[in-house]
């Protein structure tokens, strides 16, 4: 008997025929013995419904009210789900973040889960019910309902599963695991059956979206396994764990494990600016207190007394919140001309591999510029290289970086 928490993305609540087909996925796990709670999301497009629905009754909406109002979406279909399974002879109930409770901060639209109490879940399991819980949701020490931000049901479920002790963490989505890359660029992508926590945080980070960053994150802190796979067939997916749950030790072997790309970038370029101590600090202090995540930077090197170009990137939502402070401090900075560019993309390697191989940055360089792709900015960690480059460039870039590294898959085996 195991202890499993499945989540369920909004495609797989899309109306009531796939919450049948859901719950026939979780009454297969229930009657296998397994003990049993679910994480669902609201219903595709439900969300972004209701936010539209905020924003119509108020421009300057009160955060605390927008929360009631967008957490019900995942209550709908907690309530459905919990209804669908009662038929089939499930014994499952819905319960609310404030019921369990899922205690969060204070922040509301962006909140971060305290803790969680699991003597309720426990009682669950104990008296063999199934739990059917919305995710995204919580509640502050003083009964105010909650939301995580956007993606935050993924971060729910892992929550969930490390306060219960389960064996493992099932985020079921339209697609069937992790791949080497985006399948729809290079239909010769590889599913792969296991990857590092560390390597699905990299490419969450730089725009693989099958997973959320931020349950990944937590993930690797609790050491809680996540098995992503379909809602909509039964192929094997992919398991997500630590290094020390991967036995063969292939991460030597295996130099790249994936590329990811982003276009979700703006890049913008601060000219002339003072070469004088303070002026770095004098951009990056104000956006950082406006909440403005910066991700690459360069800076050209001048000559004493010279002045410099900046440039750094942000994401294309926060461009015009970012214009606006730095244009309100240009004096006090100083630099000549502000130019700004969304015409750009982040296309990442990442593999642990790099840590015992030399070089992987050279031949993604040398891959590039044979095909004439020009690199706009880089940065790299332990165990991803990314640049910046043109985004008209982005499919050729994410092809090219592929074969480089040998992830293509045999031609038998993408039949």
């Amino acid at each position: 008997m195991a202890r499993i928490v499945m989540k369920f993305g909004g495609t797989s609540m899309a109306g009531i025929e796939r919450i049948r087909h859901v719950a026939d996925l979780v009454k297969r796990e229930a009657d296998r013995g397994n003990q049993v709670a679910v994480v669902v999301s609201a219903m595709a497009g439900e969300t972004d419904r209701l936010v539209q629905l905020c924003r119509e009754a108020a421009s300057l909406y009160d955060r605390r009210e927008y929360d009631v109002v967008v957490a019900s979406g995942e209550q709908v279909t907690s309530g459905l789900l919990a209804i669908t399974l009662q038929g089939m002879g499930v014994n499952a109930r819905s319960y609310m973040g404030w019921q369990l409770p899922i205690h969060t901060s204070t922040a509301h639209a962006a909140a971060l889960i305290d803790r969680i109490d699991a003597k309720v879940l426990e009682k669950i399991f104990g008296d063999g019910g199934v739990a059917v819980i919305p995710g995204f949701q919580g509640v502050t020490e003083e009964g105010h309902v909650t939301t995580l931000g956007r993606g935050g049901s993924d971060t729910s479920a892992v929550a969930i599963a490390a306060a219960v002790k389960a064996d493992r963490c099932d985020i079921y989505t339209d697609v069937d695991g992790v791949y080497t890359t985006d399948p729809r660029i290079v239909p010769r992508a590889r599913k792969l059956p296991i990857v590092t926590y560390e390597e699905m945080l990299e490419l969450a980070s730089v725009g693989a979206k099958v997973l959320q960053t931020r349950s990944v994150g937590l993930a690797m802190r609790e050491n809680m396994p996540i098995q992503v796979l379909s809602s909509f067939d039964d192929r094997p997916g992919t398991m997500v764990v630590g290094d020390d749950a991967i036995e063969d030790k292939t991460m030597e072997r295996q130099l790249i494990t994936g590329i990811a790309y982003d276009k979700n970038e703006a890049r913008i370029t601060l000219t002339e600016l003072p070469d004088r101590p303070g002026t770095v600090a004098a951009i990056f202090t104000p956006l950082a207190e406006a909440n403005v995540n910066v991700d690459m930077i360069v800076q050209s090197t001048p000559r004493a007394g010279e002045r410099a170009d900046l440039t750094f990137t942000v994401p294309k939502a926060a461009l015009a919140h970012t214009t606006d402070v730095l244009e309100k401090i240009k004096d006090e900075i100083g630099y000549q001309d502000m130019l700004a560019n969304t015409n750009v993309c982040k296309v990442s390697v990442v593999g642990v591999g790099m840590r015992t191989n030399a070089g992987v940055a050279a031949q993604m360089f040398q891959a590039l510029a044979a095909r004439g792709i020009n690199i706009l900015a880089i940065t790299t960690s332990e165990i991803k290289v990314t640049v910046l480059i043109d985004e008209e460039y982005t499919e050729l870039a994410v092809r090219v970086l592929h074969t480089a590294y040998g992830l293509d898959a045999e031609e038998d085996a993408a039949e």
